[in-house]
């Protein structure tokens, strides 16, 4: 390991600031933010190291004492001795808005590249450029308002920077930054790291600065001899229209109504990106992003009018300091890979790519994004006969993106599957080609792929052959509005399950009716089960933000033409890509094959489930998925599945028409109504007068997809309304719950506690007649009275506090909440899993049941998973998710 350089903290802080503070030009808003930093303090960060826990290792939340880490140093400095354990110090966070994908690319990076031969620690900066060393569970937090709240105690703060760096230093081999935007790819954090001689992965902080400027990006490349678009800079907080008015008549455009592309030149790819019209409009959008502080340089440029968007990933798979960069399949955007370009074009993209990766002095791997224009667009205004103009249309580069975006479904793991790489294999392959560049760290020598780990040291060029693995067919989709959250959910149990060795796992889309033409009479509502359709999909097609996409992807891909087309490209790329990579040794080869999806009835698809001896992972929200329509199915085949047989309400009654009715029988003044059979929440909404109850029977008789906001007689936001409408609704009281809300420093609650009852969710797991219950959770609401789709499924919204803080439980209260969840769970005769959502008496522990969800939401962040990081020891995301597998392997046999 390399030593720090000998400096001291206020020559590091100072020269860092200093040098940061120039490239953004000093009088900038963003400047402020870094006094922060100035904390000379020259009393180091404890030299110790956090737990680095192997993938099915389990690690605490608290703060370790620096005797414990002291010991645990030693420990782990005689493990890498006799393993060579590479150390892999992960750094998210921020002061970008794009924080929060930062959030789940540190997520989804931590879930793919932990091993026997690789342990990872997860670091966090703040806003304030505040560094913390934050535990492996604290990345699955819902969102960077929960992951915020939970900072101050769950995780240990640096007192400077250089107190950072010079833990870094002693603690891990390689830093693998997932910061987006500012700090993350304009070159701060890579200076800050070169200056302490830190290995990271990625392009160095001169090369990122040059690459990250848009405007500068675009000087560049003209130098280098590639077509750009056109564009006019506007800096500084005095913009006037007259050198701009000149600028659009240069190019003929009207300077009313022309239409341009305004937008910050250091920012994310598509932070404050808008459209404008004429030169008032531009100056109006270009004002707005330097006064919200986005950027005090803009770009004006003309909007490529016929264009079609394209971005590529390329990858480095050079020796040493050598650069040998392939790009892989580009995609046209949205979600075509290989792009539906003639196939010389797609060459040239890529050819392009990689010469603009090399020209600009790029590491590792980046996201190459741009346009083509084909022949019949307009480009009068590209003069000059340089590099991406051919006689079939025109090729532009105009965004660079140094740290890609690495969330489960991110065009990198698109692309890279195309070629056959897993989501394990890329990030392994792009850590390994980084320490390649650093001669101490040539010892280390992690596998590519964890799959391929047992073969042997021979390069593998086919693929794994799935003989005597046991089967699992994960399925999700459907047709209620939870079907994206089901994708979700799918994925993300699909890939966690991955990373066991003796499972085949299959992912399966339950086909939404309303995207395939079906032979049924118009004049029904509800579709049988026998014209239900199910995909078996390709490691690739699953990678979608909707099912939607995921069907139109499995139509595409089984055409002929597509499908010759597509096989082709891709053994081009994985040529390219092992005359590189067949020199290394710690590549295994590729691990994702070049499959088709198939398509079967749902009868058919349970027949394939049942000659496959397979499991099914049911991870389909609401519909047949919870009402016990497709655990019927199962049954009747004797295959076996997760969670409960079947789903009953425990109250139902038919939709009167007379609000007092409703109000006197249940003696009540403000109802909530829901659908007797559908998701959690779907459809349910607070109604505190009959004008709420008319304006909701009339959303279900003109069959509308969402309420939209503030249509009842209280604001609140969109209601999702279930498809077909259902044919009983439940009534019951509205439980009046004390409000619980963040203080305005975003580590303090609020809470009145006058009612003494909140609203808590709670999953439990178990086998019939012996359910226990996990940590309950608290979530506070962003807003209104129901919590969404997205706070109770989704890292999108909400705080989770699990468990509930003391300040508002006591722990007596909480152990007899959780006997009485699993007194409900057990008379409900639940198995495997569920959730329940449930009022609780802060006082009593007494509960109120409000639903039961056998079918709960399993997204990388959702609620469960901070429930089981809350156990002791704490249960990861993969060893989870085959906790409940083999719960209903042990039901069936």
């Amino acid at each position: 390991m390399l030593a720090p350089m000998a400096s001291s903290s206020l020559s590091l802080n100072s020269d860092f600031l200093n040098n940061y503070r120039h490239s953004l030009h000093q009088d900038t808003p963003f400047s402020a933010p870094l006094h922060s930093l100035l904390n000379l303090s020259s009393t180091a960060f404890p030299k110790r190291r956090l737990n680095c826990e192997g993938r099915f290792r389990a690690v605490p939340v608290v703060k370790a004492s620096v005797g414990a880490a002291e010991s645990e140093v030693v420990r782990d400095r005689t493990v890498r001795e006799e393993g060579k354990i590479l150390r892999v110090g992960i750094i998210c966070g921020g002061p970008s808005p794009e924080r929060g994908i930062s959030l789940n690319s540190a997520r989804s990076v931590l879930d793919h590249i932990q091993g026997d031969d690789l342990h990872v620690s997860c670091y966090y900066i703040d806003c304030n450029f505040k560094a913390y060393a934050i535990s492996n569970a604290q990345v699955y937090s819902n969102t960077p308002a929960d992951f915020d709240f939970k900072l101050e105690t769950l995780a240990q703060g640096f007192k400077s920077l250089s107190d950072f760096v010079e833990h870094l230093a002693t603690s891990v081999d390689i830093v693998f930054p997932v910061i987006h935007g500012r700090f993350g790819e304009d070159g701060g954090i890579q200076e800050l790291l070169e200056k302490s001689n830190i290995p990271f992965v990625g392009t160095p902080s001169n090369e990122c600065r040059k690459a990250f400027d848009k405007h500068d990006a675009s000087l560049e490349l003209d130098k280098q001899g590639f077509i750009t678009v056109p564009n006019f800079l506007l800096q500084g907080r005095e913009l006037e229209d007259t050198e701009l008015s000149k600028w659009f008549t240069k190019y003929n455009l009207d300077i009313k109504q022309g239409k341009v592309v305004v937008k910050p030149t250091r920012a994310g790819s598509s932070i404050g990106v808008t459209v404008a019209y004429g030169v008032t409009d531009a100056l109006t959008k270009a004002n707005a992003i330097i006064s919200e502080g986005i950027d005090d340089k803009v770009l004006v440029e003309i909007f490529l009018e016929g264009g079609r968007e394209f971005t590529t990933i390329v990858l480095d798979v050079g020796s040493g300091l050598g650069s040998q960069p392939v790009a892989l399949l580009p995609t046209e955007v949205a979600y075509h890979t290989p792009p539906r370009f003639p196939e010389i074009v797609t060459r040239n993209i890529r050819e392009g790519a990689s010469l603009l990766f090399q020209q600009l002095g790029l590491r590792d791997f980046a996201r190459i994004d741009g346009w083509f224009l084909p022949p019949s667009a307009e480009t009068s205004y590209l003069t000059g006969n340089k590099l991406g103009r051919s006689e079939f249309g025109t090729i532009l580069f105009t965004d660079i993106n140094l740290i890609s975006g690495m969330e489960q479904t991110s065009f990198l793991f698109q692309q890279a599957s195309k070629v056959g790489f897993s989501h394990s294999n890329i990030l392994r392959t792009v850590i390994q080609r980084a320490c390649l560049r650093f001669p101490n760290l040539h010892q280390y020598s992690v596998v590519s792929s964890p799959i391929l780990r047992a073969k042997s040291s021979q390069i593998n060029t086919s693929f794994p052959k799935h003989q005597d693995l046991r089967k699992v067919f994960v399925i999700f989709g459907g047709d209620t509005s939870e079907r994206q959250v089901s994708l979700m959910s799918g994925t993300n149990v699909w890939l966690n399950l991955q990373a066991f060795d003796d499972l085949e796992v299959i992912p399966c889309l339950l086909a939404p009716t309303n995207g395939y033409p079906l032979n049924t009479d118009s004049d029904k509502t509800k579709l049988g089960e026998s014209s239900k359709i199910v995909w078996t999909l390709p490691y690739s097609i699953v990678l979608r933000h909707t099912t939607e996409e995921v069907l139109d992807a499995c139509i595409e891909a089984i055409e002929p033409a597509r499908a010759a087309l597509t096989s082709h490209l891709r053994k081009q790329v994985m040529d390219e890509l092992m005359e590189g990579l067949k020199n290394h040794d710690w590549f295994r080869g590729f691990d994702i094959s070049d499959d088709l999806p198939k398509r079967y009835s749902l009868d058919q698809w349970v027949e394939q489930a049942k000659e496959a001896g397979a499991t099914v992972f049911i991870a389909v929200h609401g519909g047949i998925g919870e009402d016990g329509t497709l655990q019927s199915l199962l049954e009747a085949e004797g295959v076996p599945y997760t969670g409960c047989a079947k789903k009953e309400d425990l109250l139902k009654m038919p939709l009167l028409d007379i609000w007092h009715d409703l109000t006197s029988k249940l003696g009540c003044e403000t109802l909530c109504v829901k659908p007797a059979r559908d998701g959690c929440s779907t459809g349910v909404a607070r109604l505190r007068c009959d004008g709420d109850l008319t304006v909701y029977v009339k959303a279900l008789e003109n069959c509308l997809l969402r309420i939209p906001p503030n249509s009842l007689s209280r604001a609140h936001g969109v209601i999702e309304m279930p498809f077909p409408p259902p044919e009983l609704l439940i009534f019951e009281p509205f439980i009046e719950t004390d409000e619980i809300i963040v203080s305005g420093n975003a580590h303090d609650l609020l809470w009145k506690g006058n009612s003494r009852w909140v609203e808590i969710t709670v999953g439990v797991i178990g086998k019939r007649g012996s359910m226990r219950s996990l940590t309950p959770s608290v979530t506070v609401k962003e807003s209104g009275d129901i919590l969404s789709l997205e706070e109770k499924f989704q890292g999108g919204t909400g705080i989770n506090l699990t468990p509930p803080p003391l300040s508002i439980m006591s722990n007596e209260a909480l152990e007899k909440c959780k006997e009485h969840i699993e007194l409900i769970a057990n008379t409900l005769e639940l198995e495997g899993f569920s959730r329940i959502d449930a009022f609780v008496n802060v006082d009593s522990g007494e509960v109120l049941i409000i639903e039961v969800n056998t079918v709960p939401g399993m997204t990388p962040s959702t609620v469960l998973i901070h429930q089981a990081l809350a156990e002791e020891p704490p249960v990861y995301p993969h060893r989870f998710f085959r906790t409940l597998l083999d719960l209903a392997s042990e039901r069936s046999s």
